[in-house]
């Protein structure tokens, strides 16, 4: 197997607080690669690397041997959850996913529609997104994450807000999405999630990354 993403001696700093320490890991392609740790463990941070948001103070990401920062500035097929996701709060789902879609203009609105109907939604409510629940708002996160069908996925705690029901179906769709080759990074506090889907899992704690497990038993 390919390697989708490696890391190499990778270092952050803010001023004095050194979040990332000399981090060096390769995630393969094609698995669910759980990442878990406290909160300010530097989950995040490392995500935000990956994706070309923050430059390293020190080493080197490669997402699909490519440098990022070097070769491109972003990795090119990539669907992410960061943080909460942002959406415009006046307009429906489908509207705000359309407006998204149209700068890359991969995907038509039909392949919007039907993301929308994966992720557990309906794609013809007229419902502003602010006044979704915090658990819609998180399936229309993924939603976005998923529709242009990348190869490479970062979703970093994107169970967020789901009750038991919304959690079984998003497991379920990820690991779908798995099946079919896709390479996810999976950040989440639930360890039930980790132990339900990831096929390797490690940990960050203050800026330092330990395996937990190589392979899924």
């Amino acid at each position: 197997m390919t390697n989708a993403i490696e890391l190499v001696d990778l270092s952050k700093t803010f001023g004095q607080d050194e979040v990332l320490k000399h981090v060096t890991r390769t995630f393969e392609a094609g698995k669910i690669h759980g990442v878990v740790g406290n909160n300010g463990s530097g989950k995040t941070v490392m995500f935000k690397c990956v994706c070309g948001f923050l430059q390293p103070t020190s080493g080197k990401v490669f997402v699909q041997g490519k440098q990022i920062g070097k070769d491109v500035d972003f990795p090119e097929d990539l669907g992410l959850i960061i943080e909460t996701p942002g959406f415009l709060p006046q307009l429906s789902g489908l509207r705000n996913l359309e407006i998204l879609a149209s700068l890359k203009r991969k995907i038509g609105l039909k392949e919007v529609a039907d993301t929308i109907r994966r992720v557990g939604l309906d794609p013809l409510s007229t419902k502003p997104v602010g006044k979704y629940s915090l658990g819609m708002r998180q399936r229309l996160g993924i939603a976005q994450a998923i529709m242009e069908d990348p190869s490479l996925l970062i979703l970093d705690e994107p169970m967020n807000g789901l009750d038991k029901h919304g959690v079984a179906e998003m497991r379920a769709l990820f690991q779908s999405l798995a099946t079919d080759g896709r390479t996810i990074l999976l950040a989440s506090h639930n360890i039930a999630d980790i132990d339900a889907l990831c096929d390797t899992v490690c940990e960050m704690d203050a800026g330092v990354m330990t395996m937990i497990r190589e392979e899924r038993v």
